[in-house]
């Protein structure tokens, strides 16, 4: 995440994240699931501007249609805890500025949340550190705590344990993101635990020695089997990705994000203007390319 100061308001981008290896291991006690996850943030940025007010509200602009400004909203929820936690009464004004698409498996809603967190320790100096807004973030969201200790970690827990993994080298990754989404909730009710457990050492190793044909071969996420289920367009575009030959090909997070990880930041254009000259006629499906933020 980038914080800078405008004036009276405080602006951050916060990026999106590639899931590149994600295993469940089992369900637990308290209705999450047990995970093992690489995670890699990524070029791609939601902006917030946050503003003081003296309205004692929190209020929510956003240029997204159909994104709830509630207080069902992370943003809205992350600025309400800030606000208890800390005895603030001042009011909130937010503007987003939403890139990341909605219910892709690239934790948008999660890195807002950890934006606003980041935004308001600055705007109302509370003097919290990282760890210490990692530890807040995780009372809302699995992701949130990884936007404090990336960009790059190795996840266990339901998502929040963080561990920061050194970067072998760049990641070159093209994105499709279909017209539709995905709820996270939905993907793991269609999920059925059977057959062995992934260990992802191996891509774990691959992607820190920055072997990325080894890392290509590695790549594994136990959501996808259950997520094509539910929406056959991620297994259609995971398809058309397999047929340019890149390293390797999986779906992110919960979904419906489709990726290939490209040999380098040429193949990756090379795949991308492939998929937009076939492109099939009235698909919405965005195409993207991006690398991996911590190796801007």
């Amino acid at each position: 995440m980038w914080l800078r100061r405008d004036g009276s308001a405080v602006v951050v981008l916060t990026p999106a994240k590639v899931n590149l290896f994600l295993e469940v291991l089992r369900r637990r006690p308290d209705g999450y699931h047990e995970l093992a996850s690489l995670m890699v943030a990524v070029g791609l940025f939601d902006s917030l501007e946050l503003r003081e007010t003296a309205s004692g509200e929190v209020r929510l602009g956003c240029d997204a249609p159909g994104l709830s400004t509630g207080p069902d909203n992370l943003v809205v929820r992350a600025a309400e805890l800030i606000r208890s936690r800390f005895g603030v009464s001042s009011g909130l004004d937010v503007r987003l500025r939403k890139r990341i698409p909605m219910q892709a498996g690239l934790a948008g809603g999660s890195s807002d949340a950890a934006a606003t967190l980041l935004g308001l320790n600055a705007l109302w100096r509370l003097g919290q550190s990282s760890r210490q807004l990692g530890d807040l973030g995780a009372e809302l969201g699995s992701d949130v705590t990884f936007f404090f200790h990336g960009p790059a970690a190795w996840c266990t827990g339901r998502g929040e344990i963080v561990e920061p993994l050194k970067v072998g080298r760049p990641l070159d990754l093209v994105l499709v993101c279909p017209r539709v989404g995905l709820s996270t909730a939905g993907v793991f009710g269609a999920l059925t635990l059977e057959g062995d457990v992934v260990d992802g050492g191996g891509a774990r190793r691959a992607f820190e020695a920055g072997d990325v044909e080894e890392l290509g071969r590695r790549l594994h996420n136990r959501l996808q089997a259950p997520a094509e289920r539910l929406c056959p367009e991620v297994g259609h575009w995971l398809a058309r990705l397999k047929e340019l030959a890149p390293l390797g090909a999986l779906m992110s997070g919960s979904g419906s994000t489709a990726f290939a990880l490209a040999r380098d930041a040429s193949d990756a254009r090379r795949m991308a203007r492939a998929l937009r000259d076939g492109r099939e006629a009235g698909s919405q499906a965005r195409v993207l390319v991006v690398r991996a933020r911590c190796c801007d």
